[in-house]
C-alpha cells in the first residue's frame, strides 16, 4: 500500500438533542478503505429523553423528525460493522463524538468498538497549520464541500480531512484511546 493512502478507518458524526451525552438524534458513519469511501450510513435516532429538545437551531432536526425513528440500541447493529477492523475512528472534535458514542452504548448495555479515535481538529492543526479549526474553516481551506451540522456531510468532511492529511504525508496518530480502555 502506498504511504500516501490512509489505513482503513471510519469517520463518525453525531448530532444531539440536548446537552446530555446520550441524547444522540442523528448519526453518520463513513468507512474508508484504500483512501476511498466504501460505505456510508446515516440515520435519525429517537433519543432516550425527548422532553429537553435544545439544538434544532444548530442542526435543524426537530422532535417531530425523530418521533418514529428507531432508538440507538436498535440502530447500532447497522453501524457496528462499519467500525470493524478499522485502525481508528475519525471525528472533528473527537472527544465529543467519542463521549456521545460511549454514553449511548453504555445506556443500552452494548460493547464499544475497540478502535482508538483520531481528532481531525488536531490533525488539521498539525498537518495543515490551520487555525482556527472549526469544521467549516478547515473545509474551506482544504476545498472540501460541507453542509455543516448535517451528520452525513460532517462525517464525509472528516474522512476527506484524513485522506488529504495522509496524501500530504501527515502522521495519522490516534489522539484518544478506545472506549472502555483503562485510563493511564
Amino acid at each position: 500500500m502506498s504511504e500516501s493512502l490512509p489505513p482503513t478507518f471510519a469517520a463518525i458524526d453525531f448530532e444531539t438533542a440536548h446537552t446530555e451525552r446520550d441524547s444522540a438524534c442523528a448519526l453518520a458513519v463513513i468507512r474508508v478503505e484504500g483512501g476511498a469511501v466504501v460505505a456510508r450510513e446515516v440515520r435519525l435516532i429517537q433519543p432516550p429523553r425527548r422532553e429537553r429538545w435544545m439544538f434544532t437551531d444548530i442542526h435543524g432536526i426537530q422532535l417531530s423528525d425523530v418521533a418514529s425513528a428507531p432508538r440507538f440500541g436498535e440502530l447500532w447493529p447497522t453501524f457496528a460493522p462499519l467500525l470493524e477492523g478499522v485502525a481508528f475512528v475519525a471525528a472533528h472534535n473527537a472527544g465529543f463524538d467519542r463521549g456521545v458514542l460511549g454514553a449511548s452504548l453504555e445506556r443500552v448495555g452494548l460493547e464499544p468498538p475497540e478502535a482508538p479515535f483520531l481528532c481531525t481538529v488536531r490533525l488539521a492543526r498539525r498537518v495543515f497549520d490551520i487555525f482556527p479549526t472549526k469544521l467549516p474553516l478547515v473545509c474551506e481551506a482544504l476545498r472540501i464541500p460541507l453542509q455543516h451540522h448535517d451528520p452525513a456531510s460532517d462525517a464525509e468532511a472528516c474522512a476527506q480531512i484524513v485522506i488529504q492529511a495522509a496524501a500530504a504525508g501527515g502522521r495519522l496518530e490516534p489522539t484518544h484511546a478506545p472506549l472502555g480502555a483503562p485510563r493511564e
